[in-house]
């Protein structure tokens, strides 16, 4: 299972946020490059880059600080928030992301993701399938939409969707454990990799999602928070 680490990023400081409420914002570090050599120099591979002000704008905003992670580390960096366009998944992988995730586009204009999943192939397009009560929520989680999490995974696996990251947006930012039960029940209906995240607060946390059979589990709070150690992800 792929341990990755997440960089949220706000007016180019990397911060995290609880169930996605921009009002909870809290700073940890003025420099998300410093930080992804923190990680790489613990010998971990994966950074998952969230531009947040992207995602509230509907519109990238943070590629500069994709291009120095990029040129600065060799993580494998994938990226998300604010993609709406073709242009928009050149430009981030031009920028220098291996892959990139497609949220509110996969919802509002499923036209536009396939041409893009065609474009880029499935290896390098990530379905965004982040859910509050059972629905797919979108644009930064501050729009929620009618779609059944589980139905909506299932038929852009049927399309050749092959990696999907799943939040619960209840459990993100509050160490209070992930969603363990519903990660299971989707793997045990469709054939997808499936990357957790949301609500990751111990080593214990991370051992679970890996029996769950997911491909990847992203940690961002509770490593910010010292309650996870980067040394330690290592070891897994």
């Amino acid at each position: 299972m792929r341990i990755i680490i997440a960089i949220d990023i706000i007016d180019g400081q990397c911060v995290r946020l609880n169930k996605g409420n921009f009002d909870t914002k809290k700073i940890y570090y003025n420099d998300p490059v410093s930080v992804a050599q923190m990680i790489e120099d613990n010998g971990l591979q994966y950074l998952h880059l969230v531009d947040l002000d992207g995602a509230r704008e509907s519109k990238v905003r943070n590629l500069k600080t994709l291009e120095a992670i990029a040129n600065k580390t060799q993580l494998t960096i994938d990226y998300g928030g604010g993609l709406r366009s073709a242009d928009d998944f050149r430009d981030v992988f031009n920028a220098g992301a291996t892959q990139a995730t497609a949220g509110s586009v996969a919802v509002k204009d499923p036209d536009m993701f396939m041409k893009i999943l065609n474009e880029h192939g499935n290896e390098k397009i990530i379905l965004g399938a982040d859910f509050s009560d059972g629905k797919i929520a979108i644009s930064g989680w501050l729009e929620n939409s009618d779609r059944d999490i589980k139905a909506f995974i299932a038929d852009y696996a049927a399309r050749g969707v092959k990696y999907a990251i799943c939040t619960d947006v209840s459990k993100d930012g509050m160490l209070e454990g992930p969603s363990t039960a519903i990660y299971t029940e989707i793997l045990s209906e469709i054939s997808i990799n499936l990357i957790a995240s949301g609500g990751i607060s111990s080593m214990e946390d991370i051992e679970t999602i890996c029996q769950t059979g997911c491909e990847g589990v992203i940690t961002g709070k509770a490593f910010y928070e010292g309650k996870i150690k980067l040394n330690e992800l290592n070891k897994l």
